[in-house]
Formats: C-alpha cells, sequence, structure tokens
C-alpha cells in the first residue's frame, strides 16, 4: 500500500489544488562585519547579503520562505551584547521591511527569525510571519530562551502560542530551544496546526520528527548553516533536507492529509484505493503504525474520504482506547 515520497511529489504539477504548498528553508553563514563596523554599513550589507541568497530559492517561485534564528544578525565574534543592542535599536524594522518587499513583489510568505528591540527598551527572539502582500500576519516570542539571551541580552521570554490562519492552512512557530519543552509542543498539538516553523540555531534531532508525528503536523526548519534544513510529514518521515554544499531545500507538500492508525482503517484501505486510485494516497512509513492518508485531487477533500469509508483519526482512536482502559471491569484491581 505504500507510495514512495518522490513519485508522490512528482504527480503535484498534475494536481492544482490550494492545499499544496511549496516551502523553501533558506540558511546562510552569519555575514561578517566586525563590531567596529558602522551600523549603517552593516545594515547596507546585510540587506544585499539576504539578497544574494534569495536568489537561490525565488526562482521556485516558493509560497512560503523559511530564515534561520538571528538570520540578520552579524557574526557574533568581537560583538559584545551591548554592541548588538546597539545594532538592533539603529536596525530598526528596516531589513524586516526589506523581506516585506520580497514577500509583496514575489507574492510569497515569508518567515523572518529575528530579535525585535521594543520600546520599553526590552528586545523578543522573533519570528514575524509576512503574507503575501508584506504585512504582518503574526508574531511568535521565542516562550523559551536559553538564560543567557534574558540576562545579558535584555530579552523576555515569550508566552503566547499563537496559530496563524494562511491562505493555505493553519501555521504554528517556534524557535531553537524551544524544541526542547513539551509544554509549549502540547499546546500546538491541541490547537492543531497544518505546518510548524522552525527558525534555529540548534538542530534538534530527533525532536523535529517528533513534533511533527506529536502535532500531526508538516514541519519545515530553517537551521544555522551548521545543520541541514528540512521538511518533515506528519508521519515524522524526511521529506527533503538541505546539504553541505547548498544551505536551502524547496518542495511541495500537500497539507490535505490526515494521521490514521492502520488498526480498524486498514479494512478500507483497498476498496479506498479501487474507488479512486491515485487521487488518494496512502502513504506508510513503516514501523509506526500509522499511515499519512492525503487527497491528491482537487474533485473532493481528505475529509470526505474519512466520512465517507467511517474512517478513525489518530488521536481518536488514543482517546478510545484510554477511554476503554478505565471502563469498569477492565482495569486489573
Amino acid at each position: 500500500m505504500s507510495e514512495s515520497i518522490d513519485e508522490s511529489f512528482n504527480q503535484q504539477e498534475e494536481y492544482k489544488m490550494a492545499r499544496y504548498v511549496k516551502i523553501s528553508c533558506l540558511s546562510a553563514p552569519f555575514l561578517r562585519a566586525g563590531p567596529e563596523t558602522d551600523l549603517e554599513e552593516v545594515v547596507t550589507r546585510m540587506i544585499g547579503h539576504w539578497e544574494h541568497r534569495l536568489e537561490q530559492v525565488l526562482p521556485d517561485r516558493p509560497d512560503l520562505i523559511v530564515l534561520p534564528e538571528c538570520c540578520d544578525r552579524p557574526e557574533r565574534a568581537g560583538y559584545t551584547y551591548e554592541r548588538l543592542k546597539e545594532y538592533y535599536r539603529y536596525r530598526g524594522d528596516r531589513i524586516r521591511d526589506f523581506f516585506a518587499g520580497v514577500a509583496r513583489d514575489h507574492r510569497c510568505y515569508i518567515a523572518y527569525a529575528a530579535i525585535r528591540a521594543l520600546p520599553d527598551g526590552t528586545f523578543r527572539n522573533s519570528t514575524q510571519l509576512l503574507d503575501r502582500s508584506g504585512n504582518v500576519a503574526g508574531v511568535y516570542n521565542k516562550n523559551h530562551l536559553v538564560e543567557g539571551e534574558c540576562t545579558q541580552g535584555g530579552m523576555l521570554y515569550g508566552k503566547d502560542a499563537p496559530v496563524f490562519e494562511t491562505d493555505f492552512g493553519r501555521v504554528a512557530c517556534a524557535i531553537c530551544f524551544d524544541l526542547n519543552f513539551d509544554g509549549l509542543r502540547e499546546r500546538y498539538a491541541r490547537q492543531k496546526p497544518d505546518l510548524i516553523l522552525f527558525s534555529s540555531a540548534y538542530h534538534g534531532g530527533l525532536m523535529q520528527q517528533y513534533w511533527a508525528y506529536s502535532c500531526r503536523a508538516h514541519f519545515a526548519g530553517a537551521i544555522n548553516t551548521h545543520a541541514p534544513s528540512a521538511i518533515i510529514s506528519p508521519v515524522g518521515e524526511i521529506i527533503a533536507q538541505s546539504t553541505n554544499y547548498y544551505h536551502y531545500v524547496t518542495r511541495t507538500i500537500n497539507l490535505d492529509c490526515e494521521v490514521i492508525h492502520i488498526d480498524y482503517n486498514e479494512e478500507h484501505f483497498r476498496s479506498i484505493k479501487n474507488k479512486y486510485g491515485p487521487k488518494v494516497r496512502i502513504h506508510d512509513p513503516g514501523l509506526l503504525g500509522s499511515v499519512l492518508i492525503s487527497s491528491e485531487t482537487d474533485e473532493f477533500n481528505v475529509q470526505d474520504v474519512i466520512r465517507e469509508f467511517g474512517l478513525e483519526l489518530l488521536d481518536d482512536y488514543w482517546e478510545r482506547a484510554k477511554a476503554h482502559r478505565c471502563s469498569p471491569g477492565n482495569m486489573e484491581m
């Protein structure tokens, strides 16, 4: 019943559904501009630095570009926290506005991850989601700072876990150290985003895949260049990732999908494929016991298939299993 990921994505030009989204995860080495450099020069060079990097992905016309944590910070060698704060105050929103212009001109979303200087003198480590018109569609403030970001960097911890509505789906954000904390992940799991955007200086290893699977969401991570950036499916598979040669990756994914367990659903798989053939994809990643089912046509969505065949979503199955365990007479005394 499994189909290869590559085969599925090769078919995507055939189908033009709104739930397809092309994502670019783009990283770059930090700009080298010593702490003695005039701040106007740093800002000007930073914009040029990212103009050059964006040329690597814009020809593919992505719907969304994800940037790494602190993307417009110069290489830190020699910088004190005070000098960095001077830079952030001087820079203001100018580099964000540069990216907003790119988003507007190329009709794409951009997840701009950077330090923000607030009017009260404090700072935030934030992801600002820019929409296709260049407007700020939402702001996520890093919930879990490394202590030094607060004690030396003047940053305050974020407290909210917002999910943003876009024209392709519901989007959540996480930044670097956040990936280590179950509370934030569980808040997102309850809100059921379609896609998690991860901007980071830290890769996180298996935690990326665990977040994707536990939130039943696609995951797009842009990591500073020491580690690969990647796009991950809701069943924890790496769909595509950057390499040591090229610090970017672009891939189209289908958000019209759901995770279901094989138990009690498998009996319907052959009937679904016999009726709909390639219009429905049922992908088994192996070993997990769960599969990813998606609609590959604009004739119906995956929820229509779930209703037609009475399929049970993974989270509903878990809840039913827990309830059955606690039913009278089912647990040892």
